[in-house]
Formats: structure tokens, sequence, C-alpha cells
């Protein structure tokens, strides 16, 4: 496997100001080189799961969607599960999510129930959203997952008015909003950071930076190098993790989530990532690189790497590995079954969840 420690750092393109504050961190943190907070081996387990029901349920995703039995686009997510993993094992069903046209991984690690999901990218009624909304608008309000969006940078309102609720009613929840590098140009990135911050919501922004705004590279349509650099135009914390290195993600999002409940405001995280397959399912992704860094980056599976870490400080076997990715094989084919044996929508159902009553 390639240097995973040392590659997001060196697909950087360096232009860093000397001026940076202490607020903006712009090394790509890996678990060895911060002091994460020791993980409970069900902790471990949990997380690994969760891993393997993203990764199982994009593959699947992809084969039923190239055989014809799942309508509309698919943008999968696989190759980022340590994102969604470790930020979400660090929030509870009151927190909120917000979530992007990629964003079955976010609804996993949330705790979305599968088979709901699975049902939903079918077009069945007894999907999230009965079989209306598909891949892109998968919501689970009982779970704190405000729904995925088609619309680029369409979560940043959305988790900022949530926090403003949460600050509002006092309460101790926090909002999550994961967005990719092409939404940080939108102008509701600009916004919503500086509401945030002005208020101090206790809201976390995570950047999942895969290096491709669907096929532009982050390095050509943004002035800045990073995108955590950006958090000091707007007086928060600015952090960068290798976000194929779970125990990295989640120590960076545990500060972040605890100075957020603690009244402290904001912080910006960019995850420095990589998605396996294409902006699309069709997409030919004639714009990656063959070769070099970016294909050694390409080539590094979170998976391995946890699996990998876990082994060496003897944290979960192999044997104890190899039982919850046979658990969650199984439970990903039972929410495909459970989606390829509902029932469509009843036509009559267009007329319904339309008006308030």
């Amino acid at each position: 496997m390639p240097n995973y420690k040392d590659l997001p750092q060196e697909l950087t393109r360096t232009r860093t100001n000397e001026a940076v504050s202490e607020l903006v961190d712009l090394k790509v943190h890996t678990a060895t080189d911060i002091e994460a907070q020791e993980v409970s081996k069900e902790q471990a387990k949990d997380m690994y799961k969760t891993m393997w029901d993203i990764r199982n349920f994009e593959e699947n995703a992809r084969r039923f969607f190239a055989a014809g039995q799942i309508p509309g686009f698919v943008h999968l997510y696989a190759g980022e599960e340590a994102v969604a993993a470790g930020v979400c094992a660090n929030l509870t069903d009151k927190d909120y999510i917000t979530s992007t046209h990629r964003g079955h991984g976010h609804c996993v690690a949330k705790g979305g129930d599968l088979k709901g999901m699975m049902a939903e990218i079918f077009g069945k009624e007894t999907g999230l959203g009965k079989g209306k909304g598909g891949s892109m608008h998968i919501a689970d309000l009982d779970k704190g997952i405000l729904g995925a969006n088609g619309m680029v940078g369409g979560g940043f309102g959305l988790a900022t008015g949530a926090a403003m609720r949460n600050k509002y009613l006092k309460t101790n929840d926090v909002a999550v909003c994961f967005f990719g590098d092409g939404a940080a140009n939108e102008g509701l990135f600009h916004e919503c950071l500086n509401m945030a911050s002005i208020w101090k919501l206790p809201v976390v922004f995570v950047n999942e930076n895969n290096l491709f705004a669907e096929s532009t590279p982050q390095w050509y349509s943004s002035a800045s190098a990073t995108i955590a650099e950006r958090a000091l135009a707007y007086d928060m914390p600015g952090v960068r993790v290798n976000g194929k290195d779970l125990f990295a993600v989640y120590q960076v999002a545990k500060e972040a989530v605890e100075r957020a409940r603690s009244g402290q405001g904001p912080t910006l995280i960019e995850a420095v990532t990589y998605r396996d397959h294409g902006h699309f399912e069709g997409d030919e992704q004639k714009y990656k690189a063959p070769d070099g860094e970016e294909k050694d980056w390409a080539d590094v599976d979170p998976l391995e790497v946890f699996r990998n870490y876990t082994i060496e400080h003897e944290l979960l076997t192999e044997e104890e590995l190899d039982e919850i990715l046979e658990e969650s094989k199984k439970d990903v084919d039972d929410a495909i079954k459970y989606a390829q044996d509902s029932p469509i929508p009843k036509a009559e159902s267009l007329l319904e969840d339309v008006f308030a009553e």
C-alpha cells in the first residue's frame, strides 16, 4: 500500500501564507501524529461495521444500477467511508446532519435504516421517502438526517439553521454539514460560515475534499491552496485531516463536536479523501490521473488502513474483523431482498404528502 500518511500533504499545492494564524492548522493529520483518545474495542467494531455497510451498500447500488433496477442517477460514496464513519461516531440521534448528492454514506453512518434506504433508491413505497426521493434525497428526521441534497451547497443553510434552532432552544445538540470541495466555492458557504461564527452556532462544517468538483480539480478552481485556511476569514478553527484514516477523522471531529456542544462555536474540517468511482455512474473519469501521486492516493483503501492499524495495535483480531465483514454482507443482502420484494408506489400516492393537512 502507498504511504497513506504522506500522500495528502504531497497532493496539496503549497501556497501557504506565513500570516496564517494559530486558528488554522494546514498539516494533514493522521492518527499517528495526533493524540487520539483511546477508542474502545466496541467503538472500533461499530465504526468498522459502519464502513463496511457503506462499502457494501455502494457496490451493490452500483451493480443494480448497471442492471437497470435502480432509477435515476447514483453518486457513489465508496472510498470516502472513513469520513462519514469517523464524524458520525461522535453524534447522537438528536444531532443533525445535512448531506450531499453523494449522500448514502452519511445516511448509513448516522444510523439510517439499510432496508429503508435501499428500498428508497429502488423507488419502492417502503423506502424512507416512500420511493419518491430516490438516491439524492434520502432523509430520516428521527435519526437527525435532514436529507441528502441534489443542490451543490444546499446543506449549508439547513445545517446553520438547525444549529441556530439548537442554540435558541438551549439544547445540547449540534449540526454537521457535509459538503464537497466544489460546494466550497458557492456563496452559501461564505454566508453560513460567517453567520455561524458571529453567533457562535453549534455547527461543524465537514469538507470532503476528494480533489474534484465533478471533473474540475480543486487546485484549479480555488484561489486558496486548501479549504481549511478559509476558516481564518471567519475567525473559527480550521483543521485538515487524512480522510482515509478513520481514527484521525474520529479524533478531529470529536474535538470539533465537543467545542460546538460547549458553546464555543463552529469549526471547519477539511478531510482529504478520494472517490473510488466517477462523479456519477457512467462517468468516464478521463480527468483522473493514471499514475503518480494521485493514483497512489486513489489506491489507498480506508478499510485496509483501519484493518492494518487495529491489528498492529492489537485492538481487534483478524477473526473479529472478518466476522464484522460477513455480518455487513448479510445485512446489505437482507436490505436488497427487502427492496426487491417491496411494491412500487401506487399512482395515487403522487398526490400524497404534497400539502400539509
